[in-house]
Parts: C-alpha cells; structure tokens; sequence
C-alpha cells in the first residue's frame, strides 16, 4: 500500500471547482494577476495553454463512475496521462492514483516509458518494476477487475502565486472525451463537455489566503461538481449510461 511517505505529489490538498462563460473568465483571470503568474508550462506552450490528456480505469459496469455520481467521499481514480497527442515521439506517460476525501485529495505518480505503458496495456503488469505507485496502481486493476475505459483533453492554463503560498490555480479549454482503450487511438471521436465555457480549479494545501477568497466572492464563483471523468464517461457513453443530474 502506498503510505505519506512515497516521494510523490505532496500531503493532502484542498480542490474547488468552478465552470466559468468566457466573459467571466477573463475577469477572474484579470484579478490574479498582482498575486499570481504563469507556470512554465503554460509560458512554453503555444497560445500558453499546453495539452493534457488523461486515459481513466473503470469497470465494465463503470463502479467507479455510478460510485461517483452517487456522492461516494472516500475514492480512488486510477488514470495514465499524457501531454501530447502524438505518439510517433513515444513520449513518457505518467500514472497515477487520486485519492478523495471529501473536498481533499492527495495525488500519486510515476512517470513511465512509452513501451512500459504498451506492456502494461497489453499484460495489465508493469515490466520488472517495483516502484510503489505502480505497485498500487496494478494492484487495483487486478483487484478492481479495471480496463481502460474513455480519455478526456483539454487545453491547461496554469498559474502559480507570486509569494510563497503553495496555492495553484488552472483554466482548462476546450475539454472533450472520446471512448478509447488507448491514450492514442487513431481517429478519436471527441465530444465537447462544454461549449464556451472554461474550468477553473483553485489547489491549495491550506486555507485559501485572504486575497483569493475575495476574488472568489467578488465574482459570485459557486462551487460545483466538475469532475471530468464522470463528464466523459456520461458523454462519451451517453448510450449505455442514464446521469442522475444535468449536464
């Protein structure tokens, strides 16, 4: 089992999400700006918003989807992510764990080689590794009975405070999922989440400084539910799944 002490993400973390028209996004965005900058990988990405996209594990009955939706505080999502939609560089992946308690969560990861992940997409076991989180993450595909299921993409804007506040907050474009086994199939048939609208996640280890709470009140954010797996998962399977709540 993975314990605090894996030299992974960090301690638990506070998340809180907000989907945002981009009239309003441009406001919040505006109001960060004397106490936030950019991170790297949005300044090195072209338009500042670099790629992300995320292959998720769930049953064949999708448990982790209806558990979810449910209301379920206490879960784990298992998911391989990549930061490009090319595979002909064979680009490193990383797998991780997200643990959830309630409104915290703690991250786990690993970063990996291409081949490693195709073994493991074709043997569901990591070639002659014992690092922990790949330990755990196999551990819970066999246990779970868990295949690759939908991946979701988006465009990431990342920022991070001026000062020492391990606070980080990201605008994400453009989200869509499409059904898939891989995190590069060929010709994936993407459906949009969102149409003009921006998710905005605020990510902190401690209680929200005072300048960012007034941003929060000062633009009438209201947090919601915004998880993008069970978002894809109802989109990208809207066929064979009935959501309990509106999109």
């Amino acid at each position: 089992m993975l314990s605090p002490q894996t030299p992974l993400e960090g301690s638990w973390r506070f998340e809180y999400k907000y989907r945002l028209p981009y009239d309003q996004y441009y406001q919040v965005r505006n109001s960060l700006w004397p106490y936030m900058r950019m991170d790297g990988y949005s300044l090195k990405a072209p338009e500042k918003k670099y790629l992300v996209r995320s292959l998720y594990f769930d049953t064949d009955d999708l448990f982790s989807y209806h558990e979810k939706v449910e209301g379920d505080c206490d879960r784990i999502k298992l998911r391989i992510r990549t930061y490009t939609s090319d595979a002909g560089d064979k680009p490193n992946v990383r797998v991780e764990l997200k643990a959830r308690k309630n409104m915290s969560m703690e991250k786990y990861g690993s970063w990996v080689k291409f081949e490693e992940y195709q073994e493991f997409l074709r043997t569901r076991r990591w070639p002659l590794n014992h690092d922990p989180v790949l330990v755990e993450f196999e551990r819970h595909v066999h246990f779970h009975y868990l295949n690759p299921k939908i991946i979701v993409e988006y465009h990431r804007e990342g920022f991070e405070a001026r000062n020492t506040d391990d606070i980080r907050v990201t605008f994400d474009h453009y989200v869509q999922s499409a059904w898939s086994k891989d995190l590069f199939p060929d010709a994936p048939n993407f459906r949009s989440h969102h149409k003009n609208l921006v998710v905005l996640e605020i990510k902190c280890n401690k209680r929200q400084p005072e300048w960012l709470r007034s941003v929060v009140i000062d633009h009438g954010l209201r947090i919601m539910s915004n998880s993008k797996f069970v978002q894809g998962i109802t989109i990208a399977l809207r066929e064979i799944v009935t959501p309990s709540w509106s999109m």
